[in-house]
């Protein structure tokens, strides 16, 4: 009699339970949120760098182009240099040439033109030497101006692989955001969409089965005690909890057929034990047992409909009490089987 007043008087609605379960939802959300959100930054940071280090070695290229084309130019002024030598010598040469001929002309004398002839066959050696010297030098200057413009082309092709490549990575950042505010949409209409559907299944559930004695609602999870379903150290469903799980079974397959199948939810049953230990060829511990009724339950409701990919059986023995007190009223709470709707 006093258990029973006990279980009367646990029927009262408790608030605090459920808002501490949607403040820790709404905290796991945010938390995979901000990891989503770091993982793309991540992911941006790793592309970044890729084109960073791209763009340094194009720079240390268009430097080494730019120092050689100097190098090029130092030695086009020097070329140029040499030829402006070698024209004021050949015009030095001509009119040394045109003296002499002058010379020659006003003397009659036969050793004055024999030297004077000797003159011009010398002046004439030099100047065909310088004449060599200076297309030499022409010949070396077209060829710089050649590879200066070959640089200058190359030059241009880095500048314009340069331009695109910040371009692409302008794009790719661009891309990267819009993916990140996409994903996080996305998400958010997930997380709605699943506790629009949660809060429907569970109101349903609450209609179907909240005046029975022993069950409650904690939050977003249907609680019922053990003793509904099973006798004291058995994971055996006793013939009172098969019209309660029937009606479970007959609400999860109206919500499979209305939920999305691109949505991915899954029903968690979890059986959960007292502290008194237990040690049977059957259970060696609660684990075993709390594991065991939490299988009969997921079995019985696929054997009457439900799709079994929508089913999880959990077992955690007597690790997750709701009341921590050594009486025998906090380990009749503590034996329970909980229901509970959540992302696959």
């Amino acid at each position: 009699m006093a258990l029973g007043r006990s279980r009367r008087g646990d029927r009262h609605i408790d608030y605090w339970p459920g808002f501490v379960d949607a403040l820790s939802t709404l905290l796991l959300v945010f938390v995979f949120l901000l990891s989503v959100f770091v993982l793309a930054q991540f992911v941006l940071t790793q592309e970044i760098g890729t084109k960073d280090d791209a763009m340094a070695r194009l720079q240390a290229q268009i430097r080494q182009l730019t120092d050689l084309l100097a190098l090029e130019r130092s030695n086009d002024a020097d070329a140029e240099s040499q030829i402006g030598t070698l024209r004021a010598s050949l015009l030095r040469l001509e009119q040394e040439r045109d003296t002499l001929r002058d010379a020659a002309t006003a003397l009659a004398t036969p050793d004055q033109i024999a030297e004077a002839e000797s003159r011009n066959s010398e002046l004439a050696r030099q100047l065909g030497q310088e004449k060599d010297a200076a297309a030499q030098a022409a010949a070396q200057i077209a060829l710089l101006n050649q590879q200066i413009a070959a640089l200058r082309r190359q030059m241009a092709a880095l500048e314009e692989a340069l331009d695109i490549s910040e371009q692409k990575d302008k794009e790719s950042q661009a891309r990267l955001t819009d993916l990140g505010r996409r994903l996080n949409v996305a998400l958010a209409q997930r997380v709605q969409e699943l506790t629009r559907y949660r809060s429907e299944f569970f109101g349903r559930l609450n209609r179907i089965l909240g005046n029975r004695p022993g069950i409650r609602v904690v939050g977003d999870r249907f609680v019922m005690q053990s003793e509904i379903f099973f006798d004291l150290a058995s994971a055996d469903l006793r013939a009172q909890a098969i019209p309660a799980l029937n009606e479970i079974a007959q609400s999860l397959v109206q919500l499979e057929n209305e939920i999305p199948e691109d949505l991915a939810w899954v029903l968690r049953v979890d059986g959960h034990t007292d502290d008194r230990p237990i040690q049977t060829p059957q259970y060696p511990s609660n684990w075993e047992l709390s594991a065991a009724r939490a299988i009969a339950v997921v079995q019985y409701l696929a054997a009457h409909g439900v799709s079994p990919k929508h089913l999880v059986a959990a077992g955690f023995g007597e690790y997750q009490p709701l009341d921590a007190a050594d009486t025998e009223e906090a380990r009749a709470r503590n034996r329970r089987i909980e229901l509970k709707l959540t992302e696959r």
